[in-house]
């Protein structure tokens, strides 16, 4: 191929091309639950559910989000949800009964996430455990010891104007939201045209100015009508921000980062990364540790929500939903292929089947059936995709 004609080709026809279909089933998929659900029930679209869903999303999203570090690689993490309630609960804890300032108690959160993640990536990159061994025993393990600490009276609540309780109770002001979104979309264009910048000087395909702008221009929409509905009734919830900073700052690691390619590349072939020079099992603790510090974070972020632990803490069915946005967002199975806003769709595409279920009193189990079907779909779209280019 000429590569003139590869630098002058439209950005989404090269994608097809590729067999690359990125997000745009999701994005279908979200415009057609969109549709059904308000044509059977005009409260979906409603500002008040809207924002409601918005919270919801935060915590499963960031477990997800956790998940997708591992499967990048090719691997699987089981002991999200359990790592998460773990943490939360060891976060209730030391503020509750030890008197502890709520930011250490969340740093000691945090750093119990990282410190299972080192001790799950040091028995699969050291002993040579499988991963599915690994985090199904940390699974039923950091269960046990959740149950443990919370054997005398199962449940601890948190102070409802505290600090912790209140990161679910805030909401930005008008003006600070709209300063957000401006500075997520320039933020966002900036580092696309930076990324061209250097790619062009490096003689490799740029995408089209244009359709940088379209994108940004996009996103601009998205995010204001967001910002206008949510308006009308409470405003934006931190803690939506809060989990949009982090899928913001965890695709730019993946993306313009050596660690991010070097995660890509041990995900797409772990033996030709090795003989790249690439310190694979480096990068796998460090994905690890990543993916249970941000189910730490998952699990702080549903405590405020309740603001409580208990021994159903991350338990039930936040693992799976975890996993099931992970994929239905776009993150390939088999490694290698996947993006940090993967978290977002994902969890936005469940979370919207939930509440639009929930407003037309669908039972749970038809709930559950649905969001399978989804993401067998998913999978399934993965599966085709990776067998070759479209043409």
């Amino acid at each position: 191929m000429n590569p003139d004609t590869t630098l002058r080709t439209p950005y989404p026809m090269k994608v097809l091309k590729r067999g690359d279909i990125g997000a745009w089933p999701v994005v279908g998929a979200l415009v057609a639950i969109a549709i059904i659900f308000s044509t059977l029930n005009d409260r979906f679209l409603s500002a008040q559910n809207l924002t409601t869903l918005a919270l919801q999303m935060a915590a499963t999203g960031t477990i997800a989000l956790g998940i997708i570090m591992v499967l990048l690689l090719g691997e699987i993490d089981l002991s999200a949800g359990s790592v998460s309630g773990l943490c939360a609960t060891v976060m209730t804890i030391v503020n509750v009964k030890q008197g502890w300032h709520p930011l250490a108690s969340i740093g000691l959160a945090l750093a119990a996430g990282a410190a299972i993640g080192l001790l799950h990536g040091f028995m699969l990159t050291r002993l040579r455990m499988p991963s599915f061994v690994v985090t199904l025993a940390g699974l039923m393990g950091w269960q046990g010891l959740l149950l443990y600490l919370l054997r005398e009276g199962g449940t601890i609540n948190l102070p409802f104007t505290g600090f912790i309780s209140k990161l679910s109770d805030t909401w930005l002001p008008g003006w600070l939201s709209w300063l957000v979104v401006a500075g997520l979309v320039l933020g966002s264009g900036g580092v696309s045209l930076l990324n061209r910048v250097h790619r062009s000087r490096a003689g490799l395909p740029v995408t089209p100015v244009w359709w940088l702008g379209a994108r940004s221009a996009g996103l601009a929409v998205l995010l204001g009508a967001g910002v206008l509905i949510m308006s009308a009734d409470r405003g934006v919830p931190l803690l939506l921000v809060i989990f949009a900073t982090l899928v913001v700052g965890f695709d730019l690691l993946l993306r313009h980062t050596a660690f991010g390619r070097h995660v890509y590349a041990v995900g797409g072939n772990a033996e030709a990364a090795r003989r790249a020079g690439i310190n694979v099992t480096r990068i796998r603790i460090l994905a690890f540790m990543l993916g249970s510090t941000l189910a730490a974070a998952g699990g702080i972020l549903a405590a405020s929500r309740l603001s409580a632990v208990n021994q159903q803490s991350g338990g039930s069915d936040v693992l799976l939903m975890a996993i099931a946005a992970a994929v239905i967002g776009g993150t390939s199975l088999f490694g290698g292929r996947g993006r940090a806003y993967a978290a977002l769709l994902g969890v936005l595409v469940i979370q919207s089947i939930t509440s639009g279920m929930f407003l037309l009193s669908v039972d749970s189990s038809v709930r559950l059936m649905v969001t399978a079907a989804v993401l067998a779909l998913a999978v399934a779209i993965d599966s085709l995709a990776r067998k070759g280019p479209i043409r």
